[in-house]
């Protein structure tokens, strides 16, 4: 199936989800017309597997903090820990601070629009590079996440899942894209939203999908998922818990943080100096010579 595929009479299957999107978009601020490559690289680092909600009002207090690679690098690392919250995965923080460094040192403060040098920048991967080259520069470029696997999968495949990462994938979506490079472009960000509103794991919505006409899956009957059940990740009682309780602490600390100040985060002794040894391990945390814990500065 190729983004040129459709039935008798219908548009082809990628020009339907572009002209879904017109109608079904949410309002998010980094999707707004224009919008600096740099604000799509800080989105796309903070939204790695932290939802939507969560995600925009500390995107838009960082963006008015740090309006510019450049205002970011100059920041001590405490700060910018302490801007992140609790969006969880911490270290995405640092590595964003550590790009905006690489941004200013090597590229005069803008952010690259060149696939390569964005994988050249810490914490950039595959996925972010090609997000920020086509929502922040225009360019023609197959974005995969979890939800456009899912979405192709499903289209173009006839499964319910999408399994594990292939190398196909980004051939798979570049296939679907409009011909026209500004609607190609318009579609990278259009299928990501069809799988995250409508093409959703579980249950899909496929009453409002643009596309059910054309998904092989719904086509052969909607058949189960036949691999590995999906794992749940859990929240409560894990090392990540603990982290952030430890780092919660030490963000509303003003001075170095004494051992003893952290004991009521967590009861079990034993997992907080895990966990504990692991921030320091991450350059989350520093110890000062006196033995008390603090923010990196």
């Amino acid at each position: 199936m190729t983004g040129q595929s459709s039935t008798a009479g219908s548009a082809p299957a990628g020009e339907s989800i572009v002209d879904w999107y017109a109608a079904a978009a949410r309002d998010l601020p980094w999707r707004t017309e224009g919008i600096d490559p740099w604000a799509v690289l800080v989105s796309e680092v903070m939204l790695q597997q932290t939802p939507v909600a969560r995600v925009e009002p500390v995107w838009r207090s960082w963006m008015q903090r740090w309006p510019t690679p450049a205002d970011l690098a100059a920041t001590p690392p405490a700060e910018v820990i302490r801007a992140w919250g609790k969006l969880g995965y911490p270290r995405r923080a640092l590595r964003l601070r550590e790009a905006a460094i690489a941004v200013a040192e090597r590229h005069d403060g803008v952010v690259p629009a060149d696939v390569a040098a964005l994988e050249a920048l810490p914490g950039v991967g595959t996925y972010t590079a090609r997000a920020v080259a086509c929502f922040g520069y225009g360019r023609r470029q197959p974005v995969v996440d979890t939800n456009v696997r899912r979405v192709v999968a499903r289209l173009v495949h006839g499964r319910a899942e999408a399994g594990n990462a292939r190398a196909a994938d980004l051939a798979d979506i570049a296939a679907l894209a409009p011909e026209d490079d500004a609607r190609a472009v318009r579609f990278s960000v259009a299928v990501m939203e069809l799988g995250a509103l409508v093409c959703v794991a579980g249950t899909p919505r496929c009453g409002a999908c643009p596309v059910r006409d054309r998904c092989a899956w719904r086509l052969a009957g909607s058949p189960a998922h036949d691999g590995p059940p999906r794992r749940v990740q859990k929240f409560a009682g894990t090392d990540r818990q603990v982290r952030g309780r430890l780092l919660d602490v030490l963000r509303a600390a003003e001075e170095p943080v004494d051992p003893a100040a952290l004991e009521p985060a967590w009861d079990d002794a034993a997992q907080r100096s895990r966990c504990l040894d692991s921030l320091l391990a991450d350059g989350l945390v520093e110890q000062t010579p006196d033995g008390s814990f603090t923010l990196p500065t």
